[in-house]
């Protein structure tokens, strides 16, 4: 049995996004060390605020003031800040509902330990020294010793000079893939420039890349199949947004191949043809980079286009 591979994985993303007039006043607020909510139809203050009324999903716009202090609702202790967390110290995740707000705020404590916390203490919030207008303006609460403040907020208007519209949210997810016995045997044909697949008891059906069981008849599967290299397009997209940490000129192709002898397609790039001259039939075989360990993308073989009866099934 071929040994079992892993290795650390980054998956990131940075979301952007524009935002609406209820969220752009709430992040501009927190600039100006303001906290805005919103009031929903019943007359609850929701903070932070949304666009719609989770209750009647009517549009929401009556935006009032709460104060910077609050009570703790419910808590959790964080003995090992993660990267990109707000405090790099051992701190609290806390519910907080803000004074003139009928709703909790998620945010972090910043405490000496899990004993300084609890339910119903008073807090205040602690406003960053540096405000872009997101959510990280309020560096952290901490504890304030005060009685609630009033309950009924102060009506706003939303407006501030040079509004905030968008934000970019990056996402990340670090972990460690270990591929398993059926896919390290994959990774492991993919060095000796072998595509191979395992062929499932009950159906028959050669699955590429392997996943160790049939997905359709979850039986497990041993049977090594070499399949390709050759195979064909199936159906296809045209990226237009260059990819971070990416070397590779927009636009570009990427599709679905189904190899000779798969029964499912994979993912593959395809290059050597003009964009838009790729097509759903198209004959492809792989490149391989000087050194690689897996294939940099497809091509042409020059062999006519494949019947759509042969290959609709992996569409």
């Amino acid at each position: 049995m071929p040994d079992v591979l892993s290795a650390p994985l980054v998956v990131e993303f940075p979301f952007t996004r524009s935002l609406g007039p209820v969220q752009s006043a709430f992040l501009t607020g927190l600039r100006e060390r303001t906290v805005l909510g919103v009031r929903a139809d019943d007359g609850t203050v929701l903070v932070p605020p949304v666009e719609y009324d989770p209750v009647t999903a009517n549009e929401l716009g009556d935006l009032v003031e709460v104060a910077p202090t609050g009570t703790v609702t419910t808590w959790a202790w964080n003995p090992s800040p993660r990267r990109d967390q707000p405090l790099d110290t051992p701190f609290a995740w806390v519910l907080v509902r803000l004074d003139g707000a009928g709703t909790a705020l998620l945010h972090v404590l910043d405490a000496p330990g899990p004993d300084a916390v609890r339910t119903g203490m008073r807090v205040r919030i602690r406003w960053a020294a540096n405000r872009t207008g997101a959510i990280t303006d309020i560096a952290c609460f901490e504890p304030y010793e005060s009685e609630p403040g009033p309950a009924e907020p102060a009506p706003h208007t939303g407006e501030f000079a040079g509004p905030v519209t968008g934000i970019t949210a990056p996402a990340r997810l670090d972990y460690v893939h270990t591929p398993g016995r059926a896919q390290s045997a994959y990774i492991k044909a993919l060095e000796e420039r072998r595509t191979v697949g395992e062929r499932c008891p009950s159906c028959r059906k050669v699955y590429v890349p392997p996943r160790g069981a049939c997905p359709t008849c979850g039986v497990a599967t041993a049977e090594q199949v070499e399949v390709g290299p050759r195979g064909t397009v199936t159906t296809f997209c045209i990226v237009n947004i260059k990819a971070k940490n990416l070397d590779i000129e927009v636009p570009y192709v990427y599709a679905h191949i189904a190899l000779d002898g798969a029964d499912l397609a994979l993912h593959g790039r395809i290059a050597g043809i003009p964009y838009d001259q790729v097509r759903m039939g198209l004959r492809v075989e792989p490149v391989w980079s000087e050194g690689a360990r897996h294939v940099d993308h497809y091509r042409p073989t020059g062999e006519p286009d494949a019947d759509y009866d042969t290959y609709k099934e992996l569409v």
